[in-house]
């Protein structure tokens, strides 16, 4: 088994992401979740343009970026413990099966 050995600062990228968004007026008005929800998963399809379109891997980096930054900045807003969901979810899936009864 791998052991990961290195400090997790989830919790300082989501500080500094919605920091960010909420300095930038994104915040000044509440928002709706579906939306937010639906604004990470374009920055997903934005990350499998670039992989149709057979951009750099920087590109396909930046949109994947993109959506973590969006994901960083959405659990800062509702103050979500995803570092905390990470890991317990990285754990739980160390007991599971080989891909646990999965096609794809």
């Amino acid at each position: 088994m791998r052991r990961i050995k290195q400090k997790w600062d989830i919790n300082k990228f989501i500080a500094e992401c919605h920091h960010t968004a909420r300095g930038k007026g994104w915040w000044d008005e509440e928002r709706n979740d579906a939306e937010l929800i639906a604004l990470m998963h374009s920055e997903l399809s934005e990350a499998l343009e670039a992989m149709r379109n057979h951009g750099s891997s920087d590109e396909l980096a930046e949109e994947l970026a993109d959506c973590c930054i969006r994901i960083f900045d959405y659990c800062g807003a509702r103050k979500i413990d995803l570092e905390g969901a990470l890991l317990k979810k990285m754990s739980y899936n160390k007991t599971r099966p080989y891909r646990h009864g999965k096609k794809f």
